[in-house]
């Protein structure tokens, strides 16, 4: 079983057990978070698809390292002829999430064909 969920504005598929580098979350070591912006749970039958969120999905998981850096990335601005050069570094910070478990409650969606819906026609 995995899912799909959304933190701080980005996508990543997890399953129980993983260990996950998200950008920074304002948490404490130890503690855990619920994660309800599930987009898709997928199981060995059911796919459970959002629109844009499952209903009564949570994500559960243990905030094992609140700050975590990155490797250093230097940005170098350059200009010929005018003697203009700079010099910055850059180190993204992360939180280190352990996924504990997958919980669902929505509703399953079996078809794979395509859902329609009725256009209200003006008169």
């Amino acid at each position: 079983m995995y899912a799909i969920i959304e933190v701080a504005g980005k996508q990543y598929k997890v399953i129980e057990g993983l260990n996950l580098y998200v950008d920074r979350l304002e948490a404490e070591e130890g503690q855990t978070l619920s994660l309800d912006k599930v987009l898709l749970i997928k199981s060995e039958e059911d796919v459970q698809i959002g629109m844009p969120y499952v209903e009564g999905a949570s994500v559960s998981a243990l905030v094992t390292t609140p700050e975590v850096k990155d490797k250093k990335v230097i940005v170098f601005k350059y200009k010929r002829k005018t003697g203009y050069h700079k010099k910055q570094g850059h180190r993204q910070k992360y939180t280190l999430l352990k996924i504990q478990g997958i919980q669902s409650k929505g509703s399953v969606v079996t078809s794979t064909e395509p859902i329609e819906t009725e256009v209200p026609v003006e008169s």
